[in-house]
C-alpha cells in the first residue's frame, strides 16, 4: 500500500396519445439525444445573471401594503403579486417549464432579507471567478427605488442591531458564522404527498382548519387564522404561476410550425392547467408539479438551499410503472423528461450574498439533492428501474446540479451499488452515499417515528431530517480549532489581538495535558451558548416578520396546527450547529499532549512562539511534529481517543439545547466551504499546519495526515458513534487508475459496505490525480467540465477560487485501497 502526499392511470387526454415526445435518438453524446443535447448546451454555457424583477415587485408591494395586513397575509399576498407579475419563460425545446427568475440561470435577489449594495453589485459583476451579470441601468434602478426603501428595513440589519457585544466579538473573530444573516433558513425536503394532493386539496384543508377554530378557548386562533389565510393564498399563488405557463404555451402552440413540438407545447398547456392545482395523474405531471413546488419555495424566501424532492426515484415509480404496462410512456420518454428536469435545477444559481461573502462565495451550486435508492416506509428496498435511469442522467449529462446521492443499506442489492460506483468511477463527484441503516437511527434518537425516520434522508449535503415533515435548520459553523487556538492564548484572537472570548488561564502555567482540554472545554461551551442566544433570537426574527406561508403549506402539521414553517408548524423542529475540523484540533491537541505533557520534547512556550511565527525558523520543531505525533485517520489509539473525547464534548456542548419551537439543537459535523474561510481566519496551528491554510474538512483526516489508507480512515472514523449526529462527512480521494476494472468497482463497493457495516453515516470521492487538477489550473479552457467533490457537493474546479482549489489538490491521494 502506498500514499501520495501531495502539498472533489387516468384515460390519456386525446392531445397526449401515443409517444408524443418522439426522442431523436441521433445523440452526439452517449444516451442523449438532440433535445437534451441543446438544454444541456444551452445551459451549460450560458453565464449566470441578476435580476431585480423581484425585488422591484416586492419593493412596490411593500410600499403599498405594510401595515394593511397581519404579516402572514402580508406574505401570502406578497407571494401571490410576484406570481401574477414575474416575467414568464418557454424555452425552445423545453418539456418541464418555470423558472425563478424571467430566464435561465437568472437569479433574483431578496431585499426583505439582506439588501445588496452598489458595491455588491460591481463585485458580483466583475469578479473573476462566479461572476453574476448586471447591467448598470439595473444597478441604478436598484439604488433609486430598491435600496432607500429596504434601508434598515432588512432582516439581516434587524440581526446585526440586536446581538451582544460577546458574539460580535466571537463572530467577528471566526469562531462560527450565521447562515440567517445572508438567507432565510431551512435545509428542507419533500415527501410524497404532493403527488397525492394539489393545492385545491390543500385550499381544503386549510378552510377546515379556519372554520373550527375557537376564538372563545383558544388564545392563539387569531395567529393562526392569520397564518391560515396567508397559506391559503399562498396555493392560490403558486395555481396562478402554473396557469400563466398554460397560456403561453397555448400561444406558443398557435404559432409553431413544427407539428410534433406544437403537440408538445399544448401537452405542457394541459399539464400546467392541472397541476399544481390538482394531484398529477401520470409521469410528466408528477415532474411538474414537483417543480412548480420547487420555484414556489424558493421565490417566496430564499432559503439556505434550494426545496428537495427528497426520495424522487421513489415518488415517480408508481407513474412509472403504472404508464408503463398501460403503454402510454416509453422508458427512454420518462429518460428524456428528468434529464429535462436535471437542466432546469442546473438553470438553478444559489442567489449571490452580500458584503464580504460576495467576494468569497464558493459555488453557483444552490444544493438542490436527489436521493435515490434507500428504504421504502415500510423498510423494504427502495431500488427501482427510475433509480437505475436517474443514475444514467448522472453520469451523461454531467451538470453541477442537482446533486445526488445514493442510499445504500443492508437491503440495497449489490447491483445497485456497483451502478452507483460506475457512475462515481467518472469522476464527476456524483453521487455521494448515505447509509440509512445509521442516519435513521440518528432520526429516531432524535424523536421521530419508525416510519417518518425511514422516509426520511439528506435534504442538502450530508445531514439528514424527516421529508416533507421537518424543519432542520442549519445555523451556521462552528470552528472548532479556532477554539483550541483562543484556549491557547487565553481568549485572545492572536491575529488581532483583540479578546475574542472568556479568560482561561495561560496555558504556559498548565502542568498537565488535562489542564489544557478543561480550558478548551470552558471555551467550547462559552462559545456554543454565545451561537444558540443569537440563532434563537433570529429563529423568533423569521417567525414574525417573514413566514414561509407557501412552504409550510407542503409540510405536514403546519395547516392542523395552523402554524408556520418557522413557528413550529412542522412535526419536528430541528437546529443543527455544524462542527468543522475534527481532524485539526484533534491532531494540535495530539501534538501537545505528546510532545509537551508526556515526552516533553519542547515546552509550551516553545510551541506557542513556534505558532505564532507561523513556524519560520523552526522547521525542524515542525517536521518533529508532523511525523512523530499521532494523527487522527490512521486507527490510531492515541490519535482517535482524542477525536472520539473532542467529538462527544461537542455533542454535550449542543445536542439538546432549547430552540424557539419547543424542541433542540443538534450536532452536525459538516463544513461544506466553510473549512476554508476558517483557515484563513487562523494562525497556525500546533499540529504543524501552517498559518491561514484550510483546516479539515467535515469528519475527514487533516491534509495528508492519513498515511495508512483508507481502510484506515473509515476505522478511525468509526471509533465516533455517529447516531449522536445529525450527519458526518468523510471525504476520500483515488487515482483513477485505481478503478479502470470491473473488480475495481466491486472494491470500492466493498469499501463503502465495510464502512457502512461498521456505524458511518456518509462517504464520498473524488477520483482525480494531482497531474490533472494542476493542468486544470494551467489551461482552464481544457478543462472546462471539470467536476470534483468539494464537500457537501460538487463544483466545476475552474470555477473554485485558487484556495477550494488548493483545498482539494492537498487531500491525500490514495494509489489503493
Amino acid at each position: 500500500m502506498k500514499t501520495v502526499h501531495k502539498a472533489i392511470k387516468p384515460e390519456r387526454p386525446a392531445s397526449a396519445q401515443g409517444n408524443f415526445y418522439q426522442p431523436i435518438t441521433n445523440a452526439i453524446g452517449p444516451g442523449m439525444n438532440e433535445r437534451i443535447q441543446k438544454l444541456r448546451k444551452l445551459s451549460f454555457e450560458t453565464e449566470p445573471s441578476l435580476s431585480i424583477e423581484r425585488a422591484l415587485i416586492q419593493t412596490t408591494f411593500y410600499k403599498e401594503n405594510f401595515g394593511k395586513h397581519a404579516i402572514p397575509v402580508l406574505r401570502g399576498l406578497n407571494f401571490l403579486e410576484i406570481c401574477k407579475q414575474k416575467t414568464i419563460y418557454l424555452g425552445e425545446g423545453e418539456l418541464i417549464v418555470g423558472e425563478r427568475g424571467p430566464k435561465p440561470k437568472s437569479v433574483p435577489t431578496f431585499p426583505e432579507l439582506t439588501c445588496h449594495s452598489i458595491e455588491d453589485f460591481q463585485v458580483l459583476n466583475t469578479r473573476e471567478m462566479q461572476r453574476y451579470t448586471i447591467s448598470q441601468e439595473d444597478i441604478d434602478t436598484y439604488e433609486q427605488e430598491v435600496i432607500p426603501y429596504w434601508s434598515g428595513r432588512t432582516m439581516r440589519e434587524r440581526i446585526f442591531s440586536h446581538v451582544p457585544k460577546e458574539w460580535s466579538r466571537a463572530y467577528e473573530a471566526g469562531l462560527f458564522t450565521e447562515f440567517m444573516e445572508q438567507r432565510a433558513p431551512g435545509h428542507t425536503a419533500l415527501d410524497g404527498a404532493i403527488y397525492k394532493t394539489g393545492m385545491l386539496n390543500y385550499k381544503e384543508r386549510i378552510q377546515k382548519e379556519l372554520d373550527k377554530l375557537d376564538f372563545l378557548n383558544d388564545p392563539e386562533a387569531t395567529n393562526k387564522k392569520e397564518q391560515l389565510e396567508g397559506m391559503k393564498i399562498s396555493c392560490d399563488a403558486v395555481i396562478v404561476f402554473a396557469e400563466r405557463h398554460a397560456d403561453l404555451a397555448e400561444e406558443q402552440a398557435k404559432k409553431e410550425l413544427n407539428p410534433q413540438r406544437k403537440l408538445e407545447l399544448l401537452k405542457i398547456a394541459e399539464v400546467c392547467r392541472w397541476v399544481p392545482a390538482n394531484a398529477p395523474r401520470n409521469f410528466h405531471e408528477a415532474i411538474q408539479m414537483y417543480w412548480f413546488v420547487h420555484l414556489g419555495t424558493i421565490t417566496e424566501l430564499n432559503g439556505w438551499d434550494a426545496m428537495n424532492p427528497g426520495h424522487f426515484d421513489q415518488h415517480l415509480t408508481p407513474f412509472y410503472e403504472k404508464e408503463l404496462a398501460e403503454g402510454t410512456l416509453t422508458r427512454e420518454e420518462a429518460k428524456e423528461l428528468l434529464s429535462c428536469f436535471w437542466i432546469k435545477v442546473n438553470n438553478h444559481p444559489a442567489p449571490p450574498k452580500v458584503g464580504i461573502t460576495a467576494k468569497e462565495s464558493g459555488t453557483y451550486n444552490d444544493f438542490t439533492n436527489i436521493n435515490i435508492g434507500g428504504v421504502k416506509p415500510d423498510g423494504s428496498d427502495g431500488v427501482s428501474e427510475v433509480s437505475y435511469i436517474m443514475l444514467e442522467i448522472v453520469e451523461e449529462l454531467h451538470v453541477l446540479q442537482p446533486g445526488n446521492s445514493v442510499h445504500v443499506s443492508s437491503r440495497t442489492p449489490n447491483r445497485f451499488l456497483n451502478a452507483a460506483c460506475k457512475v462515481i468511477r467518472q469522476g464527476h463527484g456524483y453521487p455521494s452515499i448515505f447509509n440509512p441503516d445509521i442516519y435513521i437511527p440518528e432520526m429516531l434518537r432524535q424523536g421521530k417515528s419508525l416510519e417518518d425516520a425511514r422516509e426520511g434522508g439528506c435534504s442538502g449535503c450530508i445531514e439528514v431530517g424527516a421529508f416533507g415533515k421537518e424543519a432542520y435548520i442549519l445555523t451556521g459553523y462552528l470552528n472548532v480549532p479556532k477554539i483550541i487556538e483562543i484556549t491557547l492564548n487565553n481568549g485572545i484572537n492572536p491575529l488581532t489581538g483583540k479578546r475574542a472570548s472568556i479568560e482561561t488561564g495561560d496555558p504556559r502555567n498548565f502542568k498537565t495535558y488535562d489542564e489544557l482540554y478543561n480550558a478548551f472545554k470552558k471555551q467550547l461551551n462559552y462559545i456554543v451558548n454565545q451561537k444558540i442566544l443569537v440563532s434563537n433570537y433570529i429563529d423568533s426574527m423569521f417567525a414574525k416578520y417573514s413566514p414561509a406561508t407557501f412552504l409550510s403549506v407542503v409540510i405536514e402539521d403546519c395547516i392542523s396546527k395552523g402554524k408556520d414553517y418557522y413557528n413550529g408548524g412542522p412535526r419536528y423542529n430541528t437546529n443543527y450547529i455544524q462542527c468543522t475540523g475534527l481532524g485539526t484540533v484533534t491532531d494540535s491537541l495530539s501534538a501537545l499532549k505528546k510532545h509537551v505533557f508526556e515526552e516533553q520534547n519542547f515546552s509550551m512556550e516553545t510551541i506557542l512562539n513556534a505558532v505564532s511565527k507561523n513556524f519560520e525558523g523552526e522547521e525542524i520543531l515542525r517536521q518533529t511534529i508532523l511525523n512523530k505525533t499521532p494523527f487522527y485517520g490512521n486507527d490510531d489509539h492515541y490519535a482517535d481517543s482524542i477525536a472520539l473525547q473532542v467529538y462527544n464534548d461537542l455533542f454535550d456542548a449542543i445536542d439538546g439545547k432549547p430552540n424557539t419551537k419547543g424542541e433542540t439543537f443538534h450536532l452536525n459535523m459538516l463544513s461544506t466551504t466553510c473549512h476554508v474561510y476558517f483557515g484563513k481566519v487562523m494562525g497556525a496551528t500546533p499540529n504543524g499546519r501552517l498559518a491561514h491554510k484550510s483546516i479539515s474538512d467535515g469528519t475527514s483526516p487533516s491534509h495528508g495526515a492519513d498515511t495508512n489508507g483508507p481502510s484506515a480512515v473509515i476505522k478511525s472514523l468509526t471509533k465516533l458513534d455517529q447516531t449522536k449526529s445529525g450527519g458526518t462527512l468523510l471525504n476520500q480521494r483515488f487515482l483513477p487508475s485505481l478503478l479502470k476494472r470491473d473488480e475495481d468497482i466491486m472494491k470500492l463497493g466493498s469499501l463503502v459496505r465495510s464502512y457502512f457495516a461498521l456505524g458511518g453515516h456518509h462517504i464520498q470521492f473524488n477520483i482525480v490525480d494531482t497531474a490533472t487538477l494542476y493542468a486544470a489550473q494551467e489551461n482552464p479552457e481544457d478543462y472546462k467540465d471539470l467536476l470534483v467533490r468539494m464537500a457537501g457537493y460538487s463544483d466545476y474546479f475552474n470555477d473554485m477560487n485558487a484556495d477550494l482549489q488548493q483545498e482539494v489538490i492537498d487531500r491525500t491521494e490514495n494509489e489503493s485501497f
